[in-house]
């Protein structure tokens, strides 16, 4: 068995507290919740390098996934990273004063807007992808790949579950 960490430890003070609750899944959930914070700074860590927050991360990395099929919309986006419409106006507002997406009129639709990235946020983005990989690697135990498609399988499962 591993080292007891701060989890069995309070798993085991529930247990003594409160003797008919069975607080086993505490020790799942609570990890998951400990390790996404962790990897949340270690993500942050690695992309303050390129000057960037997560959140600015995600809509230049959707852009970029996008790639040649032209420009996303503001909703696009918004339903790609999850963020509230004014959340949203805020970090385009901060990466277009960068310099690192603009917005313009849609060619199909002059009622829409769409945001592409700049030829300088194309560059920031690619750079700040490769060090996110990086990191992302860096982060991961070591699985082999068997160990890693069932853990990839079991948490799309439990995602699915908890984002209906």
């Amino acid at each position: 068995m591993d080292t007891p960490d701060v989890i069995d430890r309070m798993m085991a003070a529930w247990k003594e507290a409160r003797p008919e609750l069975n607080p086993s899944p505490l020790g799942v959930v609570g990890r998951v919740i400990v390790l996404a914070q962790h990897l949340e700074r270690s993500v942050e860590d690695a992309l303050e390098r390129h000057h960037l927050t997560l959140g600015q991360f995600d809509i230049l990395a959707t852009l970029r996934r996008n790639g040649p099929k032209g420009g996303l919309t503001p909703t696009q986006l918004l339903e790609s990273v999850m963020l509230s419409s004014g959340g949203m106006t805020a970090r385009l507002d901060s990466l277009m004063k960068n310099g690192l997406v603009y917005r313009k009129t849609d060619p199909k639709d002059r009622r829409k807007v769409v945001v592409e990235l700049t030829a300088k946020g194309r560059r920031m983005i690619d750079a700040a992808t490769a060090t996110r990989f990086k990191e992302a690697t860096a982060s991961m135990p070591a699985l082999t790949p068997d160990e890693t498609q069932t853990l990839e399988c079991l948490l799309r499962r439990w995602l699915a579950q908890v984002a209906g």
